[in-house]
């Protein structure tokens, strides 16, 4: 009988395995597909071989310049931030067990816009330094919304009400810096504030490169006891979990990695809010969902981009696509979430 039972899970066991296994695949392959579509598709669509013999170095006219110069920054700044603000959404919804909690909502992401406007705006500063700002403002805006929603005991639903009030305050911050601001410098506040991965440069990808092939490996080799959070601080602890350090770690990489890729492409929105509960659907619980998150992220921010560029009269940046399915479904969550009292 206990042989049965034992086989019986590990059956169970077996059977995520192959569906994390599948479902993650074809989530890279898609996040594939949606790469080569950007590379070749565009005001002239070139054949794959000349595609190919650009990427290699070859100078062909009009293609080297087209897909080395334009398309290629354009797919790698978009490849980058989706997984970045995939992973950083989904690390927040299961650490603090909401699926609200998400840097987009709790005003992280307003943190390092706020830092960046005022960057841009007033102190006309170089990217480097837009970058750094971005980081530390958002590091600086977690730790505030902390501060004021521990009271007594921590609350992950006062840490969302905090974060919804600090969001609105920088949105105004913002908004006020775009209204005494001079004239000239307001097309490139509003293009970067909207998400956009237009004019993507590659010079200004190292920072967001760099810091997802820190932080990710860091987020997923934890993503064991990230799974293990989700079960709470009690359940953590016995299991042999150092909570607090867990914690900070898990924040830190993912503050990192989403302020950067909103100083590399603005804050596109929803990305980090869907990923998590779009993985957790297809793949379910059981193994951590952290890779899937983040290619989730890949495949929304690429296939929104494209939506943007080619499914219009007009073209539109990747952060009002991504807008357009994110508001939705946040109504939807908050309607839920009120009938079942979570609020």
């Amino acid at each position: 009988m206990r042989n049965q039972s034992v086989e019986f899970i590990m059956a169970g066991r077996r059977q995520r395995r192959r569906r994390w296994v599948l479902v993650t695949s074809l989530l890279a392959v898609l996040a594939g597909m949606l790469c080569c579509a950007m590379l070749l598709l565009g005001s002239t669509i070139y054949p794959v071989q000349d595609v190919i013999r650009a990427l290699s170095g070859e100078h062909l006219k009009g293609v080297f310049f087209a897909v080395n110069t334009i398309r290629l920054p354009r797919m790698l700044a978009g490849l980058c931030a989706g997984f970045a603000f995939g992973i950083a959404g989904y690390t927040f919804q299961t650490m603090l067990r909401n699926p609200l909690a998400n840097p987009n909502v709790i005003g992280i992401t307003s943190g390092s816009s706020a830092a960046a406007v005022f960057c841009i705006i007033v102190l006309h500063s170089s990217r480097a330094v837009v970058s750094a700002a971005s980081v530390i403002a958002g590091l600086a805006t977690v730790l505030f919304i902390y501060m004021l929603s521990r009271g007594r005991s921590f609350s992950v639903g006062r840490l969302i009400l905090v974060g919804i009030g600090i969001q609105a305050m920088l949105d105004a911050v913002i908004s006020y810096l775009l209204l005494v601001s001079a004239q000239q410098d307001i097309p490139a506040a509003l293009r970067w504030l909207t998400g956009s991965l237009n004019g993507s440069q590659m010079h200004e990808l190292p920072p967001l490169v760099i810091t997802v092939i820190i932080a990710a490996p860091i987020i997923i080799a934890l993503g064991k006891h990230l799974d293990i959070l989700e079960l709470g601080e009690q359940s953590a602890s016995s299991l042999g979990i150092d909570t607090g350090k867990t914690r900070i770690t898990l924040i830190v990489s993912s503050v990192c990695m989403i302020a950067m890729a909103t100083a590399t492409t603005g804050p596109i929105a929803f990305v980090s809010f869907l990923s998590g509960p779009i993985a957790k659907r297809l793949v379910g619980v059981g193994f951590s969902n952290v890779i899937p998150a983040g290619l989730v992220g890949v495949n929304l921010v690429l296939a929104a981009d494209l939506i943007g560029q080619f499914a219009f009269e007009y073209r539109f940046p990747v952060g009002i696509i991504t807008g357009l399915l994110g508001a939705p479904y946040l109504i939807f969550l908050l309607i839920r979430m009120n009938r079942k009292g979570e609020l």
